[in-house]
């Protein structure tokens, strides 16, 4: 069977305001994946390995010591259970969150990672 392959990428703004676009996440789509890159102002000065990232069907919720500090809305459907991420200390004490978001419906386009940030995002 012969699958036609595409690759997407682009930036979105990681803000709840409607006027400012930080370009803090970074998005590249294939057919059975997105590897996202997130560089959320509002995390300057966390170090890294104080973050963790939970995982649903729908959201990604970023952690900082333990408690959630900003989530998201995903364009797509996930499998939670075959994501992952990675975090790093970035320049400017910014850190860097990398994560591998699995489809659910392979081969489905979202267009984008960030359908919508949520309302419980305290930064």
């Amino acid at each position: 069977m012969l699958y036609e392959t595409f690759q997407l990428a682009g930036y979105q703004s990681t803000s709840r305001i409607p006027n400012v676009d930080d370009k803090g996440c970074y998005w590249v789509e294939n057919e059975n994946d997105l590897d996202v890159t997130l560089q959320i102002p509002g995390l300057r000065g966390q170090p890294a390995a104080s973050l963790s990232v939970l995982f649903s069907t729908t959201t990604v919720s970023i952690t900082a010591f333990g408690r959630v500090v900003y989530s998201v809305i995903q364009m797509g459907f996930s499998d939670p259970d075959d994501c992952s991420f990675i975090t790093e200390d970035g320049e400017g004490m910014m850190p860097i969150v990398q994560m591998n978001i699995k489809k659910r419906d392979v081969g489905e386009r979202w267009g984008g990672f960030i359908l919508d940030v949520g309302e419980d995002s305290i930064l």
